[in-house]
């Protein structure tokens, strides 16, 4: 073989090696985005409080046998959120630290899933710049300055509401809840969480930009009864 075709030979190798491995690598599967870790520990505006209607949950997570196993919760505590006024927040802070076990045990009560705790400990608790105890001690205060309307605490049937008749009972449950303070969200048909913006007393404000309702304005939705 002369140089020069050593030299064509070698060139067009290398170019069926690297088409190949090319090949190879648009096959491969996708490793998943994974969402960056955020610095910003301790520095936000207010929280968001979402409270879980435990019986539209159960009904598409009937292996979660911790708040799905026949207990009749009605709402539950999904989260307390730190966040900006201009939308959205921090999330996923860098942490060492995770709920003891005793923490866990006593959260159970008002978030009753390991793995929610778990996750809204990493996802939000992580960003509040306290300890996985003090911030699920606030949670608790949280989730206990809202009254539930007495029409909600336990329903045997399910519940035909509007947006607005929702919103009028949470009102006269809760005097000084205005509109612009609570979303209300739903999927397919069926209430699925309320969410009140606190301030960092955890007294009822306003929320900032970016809250919008998530359930029908003139529609009836409905509200599954407590099983």
């Amino acid at each position: 073989m002369t140089p020069r075709l050593a030299v064509l030979f070698a060139a067009a190798l290398s170019a069926a090696t690297c088409s190949v491995a090319s090949a190879r690598r648009s096959h491969a599967p996708t490793a998943p985005e994974t969402e960056a870790v955020s610095d910003s520990s301790g520095r936000y505006d207010y929280y968001v409080m979402a409270l879980s209607w435990s019986p539209t949950f159960c009904q598409t997570h009937p292996d979660e046998e911790e708040q799905c196993g026949h207990k009749g919760y009605g709402f539950v505590l999904h989260g307390l959120w730190p966040q900006y006024e201009g939308g959205g927040g921090p999330q996923r802070c860098r942490t060492d630290q995770k709920p003891d076990r005793r923490t866990v045990e006593t959260t159970l009560a008002f978030m009753p899933s390991r793995r929610l705790i778990n996750h809204e400990w990493h996802a939000h608790g992580s960003c509040s710049g306290l300890p996985p105890s003090a911030y699920f001690r606030l949670a608790d205060r949280a989730y206990a300055t809202v009254r539930v309307p007495a029409e909600l605490k336990a329903p045997e049937h399910d519940l035909s509401m509007r947006a607005g008749d929702l919103r009028a009972a949470l009102k006269r449950a809760n005097p000084g809840l205005a509109d612009d303070m609570l979303s209300l969200h739903c999927s397919q048909g069926d209430l699925v969480e309320v969410r009140v913006c606190l301030d960092k007393s955890l007294a009822p404000r306003s929320c900032g930009k970016r809250m919008r309702t998530g359930c029908p304005v003139s529609a009836p939705f409905t509200i599954p009864a407590s099983r």
